[in-house]
């Protein structure tokens, strides 16, 4: 339904706890029977390491890390009937600030996966700005996407996605809305969507394409996806995404 209103790219992961691949995978396979062909698509999955996967592991545990990667690679190729992801994202890494010698492992594995051509884009979510710029130092092949939860109290991720776009990183945003609950209660974005005449969730997501970030959203509502599709054509002016930028900063003390 969401690629049939209008969206043209898919968020999953290999992980079966959270997600359903093979779902979209037959999804895949139906909207290809409609016309709508696989390559007008941007398809991206992500490798989430043992303790993520809350004893459900689409690959063997107990293998070295590179076999993890490429056994679960494999798995969602399967999974999406395909023979290449647009993007493949590490879920999170292994350490909680610094990276460890798992993560360049893992990272190493998933790099060679985008020089074999499984993958067109590679990144890493869940990533503080530390790791990032230790990430965007060290690896021989830089990340190309973070995704990442989008707190208007950290000033929309702010430190993260400056280094993005120091480094032409591509900037995700997940739960925009859902982490923002109190945000959107603002009275001033209220005003904002009043004045569009839309609603405040598609002034945040407006908000953030104006300041470079790709809004990811979510929903099985087809009123929301016509909505959020929607937003791409509104505009906010200068100052309303300054207001929007600081809010959180302002509302965290």
């Amino acid at each position: 339904l969401a690629v049939e209103s209008g969206f043209q790219a898919i968020d999953t992961a290999n992980q079966i706890v959270h997600y359903n691949e093979e779902l979209v995978g037959r999804a895949l396979q139906a909207l290809s029977q409609k016309g709508i062909k696989r390559e007008n698509l941007f398809l991206q999955t992500k490798f989430t390491s043992v303790d993520g996967q809350r004893g459900q592991t689409p690959y063997d545990a107990k293998a070295a890390l590179t076999a993890q990667v490429n056994q679960s690679m494999d798995s969602s190729l399967l999974h999406l009937h395909t023979d290449y992801v647009d993007s493949y994202v590490l879920h999170g890494p292994y350490e909680r600030y610094k990276l460890g010698a798992a993560d360049w492992e893992v990272w190493t594995a998933i790099a060679a996966l985008y020089d074999a051509g499984k993958a067109r884009m590679i990144g890493i979510s869940n990533v503080t700005a530390e790791q990032l710029e230790e990430l965007c130092a060290g690896a021989k092949v830089k990340p190309m996407m973070v995704q990442n939860r989008c707190y208007a109290v950290t000033g929309w991720d702010h430190e993260v996605r400056e280094i993005c776009r120091q480094h032409g990183i591509i900037y995700q945003g997940f739960s925009l809305l859902t982490a923002n609950a109190n945000i959107m209660a603002e009275s001033s974005i209220q005003a904002i969507a009043r004045r569009l005449n839309t609603g405040v969730a598609q002034v945040i997501f407006r908000f953030a394409m104006q300041v470079g970030m790709l809004p990811l959203t979510g929903t099985s509502n087809a009123q929301h996806m016509k909505e959020d599709l929607a937003a791409e054509h509104l505009q906010l002016t200068d100052e309303e995404t300054r207001l929007i930028a600081m809010i959180g900063l302002q509302t965290r003390f």
